[in-house]
């Protein structure tokens, strides 16, 4: 059950903010083996001021269009599955979006399954 932060500078397209959403949901699917119709996604605009990203950490020269991703997703996942999703989000939105690789940021929160709650106050994942 991922939960999708995108974080967008503002001025952005109806299309461009859908298109965002869809291509982390598509690379979760393809690579971190998340089930279909698992989709929680909250995209927020916010104005240069509030978007505060080092343009050159670690050496990569990011832009102000640079794009904040964070999804918090049970634990368990390997590194190799979260290498391949971090360059499928990058692939996907440089070619759906053309946004720069640069500017994709992502972060990932793991957590234990009795962390969630679908509805009706309950934790269906608990055991």
């Amino acid at each position: 059950m991922p939960f999708v932060r995108i974080e967008l500078a503002e001025g952005q397209s109806a299309e461009y903010r859908s298109a965002v959403a869809d291509e982390v949901y598509n690379a979760m699917r393809d690579t971190l083996n998340v089930p279909e119709n698992d989709r929680f996604v909250v995209v927020s605009e916010h104005s240069p001021n509030d978007i505060i990203v080092d343009r050159t950490y670690l050496g990569i020269e990011r832009s102000a269009q640079c794009v904040l991703i964070q999804i918090t997703l049970n634990a368990g996942r390997s590194l190799d599955m979260k290498r391949a999703f971090y360059r499928a989000v990058a692939d996907r939105l440089n070619q759906r979006v053309a946004l720069r690789r640069e500017d994709v940021f992502i972060n990932l929160v793991e957590v234990a399954k009795e962390n969630w709650s679908f509805g009706n106050g309950e934790a269906q994942y608990a055991t």
